[in-house]
């Protein structure tokens, strides 16, 4: 008899364990906290630049569905007053600017990616096709202030983490 109890007072205690363990899991699973000491400084400053490029995405997203819908310009502004060229340019960078704009903020790899892609395609139409939007080179170098920006941001956080 002795040894039944033995063995169902062994059986209880690793239950209670099991139990306390997975509460303990549990709790961690839904804490609100995050640790932050696994961040470094430089991931912080690279989340932080993400998201201010993520506003400023949605405020040249929503600049380009102005133009799009009549918001901003006159009459003769339009958007179907303007040539085939500027209607495809604006509409693509309507939607991919707002894309990126939720990639960046959640700072995920793709959202770089799409915002990269935005920054380069900016670049490209004002330098190479300087019909489409007047070819300003105040707006070149803003982007790849901008973009030289990150790249150092992302090196510098890549630096902190070990391989």
């Amino acid at each position: 008899m002795s040894e039944i109890s033995t063995r169902d007072a062994a059986r209880d205690s690793a239950l209670a364990r099991d139990a306390t363990r997975d509460h303990a899991i549990s709790v961690a699973a839904i804490s609100s906290e995050r640790a932050e000491s696994d961040d470094s400084i430089w991931t912080r400053r690279l989340v932080l630049f993400l998201r201010v490029m993520a506003l400023l995405s949605i405020l040249k997203g929503l600049y380009h569905w102005a133009q799009v819908t009549g918001f901003v310009g006159g009459e003769d502004e339009a958007f179907e007053n303007q040539p085939m060229a500027w209607q495809a340019a604006t509409v693509y960078f309507a939607v991919i600017e707002l894309v990126a704009a939720v990639g960046l903020w959640l700072a995920t790899p793709w959202g770089a990616v799409v915002w990269l892609t935005t920054v380069v395609s900016m670049a490209v139409i004002e330098l190479m096709f300087p019909g489409i939007y007047g070819g300003s080179l105040i707006v070149v170098g803003v982007e790849a202030f901008m973009l030289a920006a990150y790249l150092a941001l992302a090196w510098m956080a890549a630096r902190e983490r070990p391989p």
